[in-house]
């Protein structure tokens, strides 16, 4: 009779097993690629899974694996190609656009999509009662901006109607140059009316409908699992109308928000791609040529956002009041530092909100930084040298290159003009909460743009924007915006844009300081992930070819 072992002996055996793949040598990733089942880090917990509230990046990731709207991005460039729409037509002034939808679209419970869908699913988006903080990116549908702030209450006012069953016409106010590019973005994909029904009223927020055996979607995945705080996972959907052409049969969406944990997770063998790179390694891997080392082009700003309506604290909100105080924390922060000895990884100085090149545009306005200046401008707002001004908060997520980035502005800010700033770091689900309601007095910041316009940078600081979380109202600005909106000649519309970032940079309601590159760590078994400026990848192009000796 064989001699049971000992307690610690079996545990070390477990560890063994598992640590070496049961006795086959191959890691996670590598057993993985074999059965098609991608693993990605996502960075965090997603905020939600339904894709007329979500805002962040990571979040839309999940979402264009789930869903699908009437067009779609082509993996390699991004221009937009057929989804759910198989054809379109344009009127000649720009301003009706007729969509037929294609008879093998499915939703994943077998219902067909249909352009009744499309009107539910806008009219939930625009009405007032349900606070989409992605409303505005509908309000070049003629009326939708008045049904969505409250001054007209009947949605048949809206320019989208449906004539039968396949048939989506769009009206607009003005013609959009990017529109089929905005159709791309996530605030207009469809959701399945019955089942936001069976669990809410239209404008309910935060049902359970998104939960796995509750969702019903229309992409080429369906949500398979969501296990809070460590992994979503989404299955090939069968009813997907070219499911045939989908490669992938699973994708894992893990939520390690620790760099070093995520990069040791590559290390061992858990991840087909990172999220990101811990700052200190990308120089390292830099130098050594890494192969698995991915530094792509990245349509994207890193600032500050500064809060100009401060609640519960009047010195704060006096002095954040005050232009001159902002520009003076804009202009003694030293961009080329954060970029070469802080992030290291390719990002470059941002003295604009908007990168160059956005759409052909390139801003003409840049950020001084006069260090005289900007203790000139603190002095004449009544506070030299930083005397008198209340101690600030700067609040980011948990991440380790936004606190490093945290401390280098905190230094910056104490040692150039003597402004004492704390700092407050909250998991990334609470800080984005916490952003959205006003509650911080300075805060990171990070936009990737929707659309390669420089509308989709500028426009979110349009008064009463849901995204303006500065709370900046700036009658000029809008005014600016508002004139390129209705603008079609190209270079008047620039023109526009022009002023419009002269007038960010003299009222400072964001602090821009790098434009960011995309870096992150990859295996060889994954093809078809094309450097993308809106790091968006559709999975339906994404396959996984087992390396030799696999």
């Amino acid at each position: 009779m064989p001699r049971a072992l000992p307690l610690w002996t079996t545990v070390l055996l477990a560890l063994t097993a598992i640590l070496t793949g049961c006795g086959d040598g191959k890691t996670t990733a590598e057993k993985k690629a074999a059965e098609g089942y991608l693993i990605i880090n996502n960075m965090a917990e997603p905020s939600g899974l339904d894709p007329q509230t979500i805002t962040g990046l990571s979040e839309s990731h999940i979402i264009g694996a789930l869903f699908e709207g009437l067009v779609n991005y082509d993996p390699k460039d991004l221009h937009p190609v057929p989804g759910v729409a198989e054809t379109w037509e344009m009127s000649k002034d720009g301003k009706t656009w007729t969509f037929r939808l294609r008879a093998a679209a499915r939703w994943s419970n077998g219902d067909p999509v249909t352009s009744a869908d499309f009107l539910f699913s806008y009219e939930r988006m625009l009405m007032p009662s349900f606070g989409a903080e992605y409303a505005s990116m509908l309000h070049g549908i003629r009326g939708a901006k008045d049904f969505n702030t409250g001054k007209n209450k009947d949605f048949k006012s809206v320019g989208v109607r449906a004539p039968d069953t396949r048939t989506l016409v769009i009206e607009l106010a003005d013609p959009i140059p990017y529109f089929l590019q905005l159709l791309c973005h996530h605030s207009w994909i469809p959701v399945h009316p019955a089942t936001i029904l069976k669990h809410g009223k239209i404008d309910s927020m935060n049902t359970p409908w998104t939960r796995p055996g509750a969702m019903v979607s229309n992409g080429a995945f369906t949500l398979e699992a969501w296990e809070v705080a460590r992994r979503v996972v989404v299955r090939r959907n069968p009813l997907y109308w070219k499911a045939k052409e989908v490669s992938l049969n699973a994708v894992e969406f893990r939520a390690i928000s620790d760099l070093f944990a995520e990069e040791r997770a590559f290390r061992g063998g858990e991840l087909h791609i990172t999220g990101s790179v811990p700052p200190y390694k990308v120089a390292k891997l830099r130098e050594e040529k890494a192969p698995h080392l991915r530094i792509d082009p990245f349509f994207s700003t890193t600032f500050v956002w500064v809060n100009c309506n401060v609640k519960g604290n009047e010195p704060a909100r006096k002095a954040l009041a005050d232009p001159r105080v902002r520009r003076a924390l804009g202009m003694a922060i030293d961009r080329e530092m954060i970029a070469t000895r802080v992030l290291r990884a390719g990002e470059s100085p941002a003295l604009s909100f908007t990168p160059p090149g956005t759409g052909g545009f390139e801003s003409k306005a840049h950020w001084s930084q006069d260090l005289k200046e900007a203790q000139r401008l603190l002095a004449e707002a009544g506070y030299p040298r930083g005397e008198g001004l209340p101690k600030f908060d700067y609040l980011y997520a948990t991440s380790e290159g936004q606190q490093m980035a945290a401390q280098a502005y905190q230094e910056m800010w104490r040692q150039r003009l003597g402004v004492q700033v704390e700092l407050r770091n909250l998991e990334w689900k609470v800080y984005l909460q916490a952003m959205h309601k006003g509650e911080f007095q300075l805060c990171r910041g990070a936009w990737v743009g929707d659309y390669n316009d420089p509308n989709t940078f500028l426009e979110m600081l349009i008064s009463g924007n849901e995204l303006n979380v500065s709370q900046w109202s700036d009658v000029e600005y809008d005014r600016l915006l508002g004139l390129a909106a209705r603008e079609t000649d190209a270079t008047r519309r620039f023109d526009y844009f022009q002023q419009a970032e002269a007038r960010l940079i003299s009222q400072a309601p964001i602090l821009p300081v790098v434009f960011n590159k995309n870096k992150f760590l990859i295996r060889p078994e994954v093809q078809g992930w094309y450097p993308t400026l809106l790091d968006q990848h559709p999975f339906t192009a994404v396959k996984l070819i087992p390396t030799k000796g696999d």
